[in-house]
């Protein structure tokens, strides 16, 4: 039975759309807790952060099939093109990340993983608990601190960014990017195919894995 013209069609899989939130207010938590110097919750939030970040890569392999990098990570060419159309209005009927929001989605992942891990090494130096302390020269630990400083504010910019372009794509290209990760669903034409989504139980091994993995992690950096 085929569908009817811009039938809603589920896009977004519970897991993405929960680690995508979850990701938020574990940023504005970790910006909170340093801010106020509370750095046992500081240490928390980012071991929870780093978990999700593990669980995200993990999921961009085997996860559902709009989840994975090999289907929105297009070659260069591809985003620059598709940037080109920015101030053109048109529906979105891209089953998943257009070719521009793939980059952006990598590259938060690259900067949200490089500094959990710059944290979690800085904690770890500062309360002499790793198996690391010892044995990383002091140039080395000194610059994996400013690298953390710096991630950070490279990391508010890309979500500022990130924001800006959610508001241009709303008002110049007539396209809600916000809704369809609330919702899960999209609506997209009959020619447009329904991804793959992964089963739910998939997502809850990778999680618990995940989750190991970044206690372990903790406890080598």
């Amino acid at each position: 039975m085929q569908r009817s013209e811009d039938e809603p069609v589920p896009v977004w899989d519970l897991p993405i759309r929960l680690g995508h939130w979850a990701d938020v207010f574990l940023v504005g938590a970790c910006y909170v807790t340093w801010r106020r110097d509370w750095m046992a919750w500081h240490v928390w939030f980012g071991e929870a952060l780093l978990a999700l970040i593990i669980f995200r890569l993990s999921w961009g392999i085997w996860g559902s099939e709009n989840a994975r990098f090999r289907a929105f990570l297009s070659p260069p060419g591809a985003a620059i093109r598709h940037l080109a159309t920015l101030f053109v209005r048109e529906p979105d009927h891209a089953p998943g990340h257009n070719p521009a929001g793939g980059w952006m989605v990598a590259g938060l992942l690259a900067l949200l993983l490089g500094e959990t891990l710059s944290g979690i090494y800085v904690n770890n130096d500062v309360a002499n608990e790793s198996a690391l302390t010892e044995l990383v020269p002091a140039a080395i630990a000194n610059a994996i601190t400013d690298l953390h400083f710096w991630l950070w504010w490279t990391l508010v910019a890309a979500i500022v960014l990130h924001g800006l372009a959610i508001a241009v794509y709303a008002a110049c290209k007539g396209q809600n990017l916000v809704r369809p990760m609330l919702t899960g669903t999209k609506s997209l034409p009959p020619a447009i195919p329904r991804p793959h989504l992964a089963p739910i139980r998939r997502a809850l091994a990778l999680l618990i894995l995940s989750i190991a993995v970044a206690l372990g992690v903790g406890q080598v950096l």
